[in-house]
């Protein structure tokens, strides 16, 4: 059992930053595979970036040289870090981890992040 809670979403100005962070609790492994999705107004939910144990990351085109994911695994957390915001950003982020043992997939609530023009 796995709960995640995120943090650091807010409005912000195209151009600015922001950084997300997602706070595991529960039965976490440093195996499991954390990562970021989001769904814009109107939009399906997409994978933004994720991150292995062994710091493979993989990132969306859209945000590909904007936006960095690390993890602390001795903090269980996840960050994602959002530069050069653009109003195509706008969207509820949600944290997302995979089981190593079971491949099931754990939520977390969504931070919305808003970046006006």
């Amino acid at each position: 059992q796995v709960q995640l809670v995120e943090s650091g979403g807010g409005l912000v100005q195209a151009g600015g930053s922001l950084r997300l962070s997602c706070a595991a609790s529960g039965s976490i492994f440093v195996t499991d595979v954390m990562g970021w999705y989001r769904r814009g107004p109107g939009k399906q939910r997409e994978l933004v970036a994720k991150i292995s144990s062994g710091n493979i990351t993989n990132y969306a085109d859209s945000v590909k040289g904007r936006f960095t994911i690390s993890r602390d695994n001795a903090k269980n957390t996840v960050y994602l870090q959002m530069n050069g915001l653009k109003p195509d950003d706008t969207a509820v982020y949600y944290c997302n981890v995979v089981s190593f043992v079971s491949g099931y997939n754990y939520w977390g609530q969504g931070t919305q992040v808003t970046v006006s023009s």
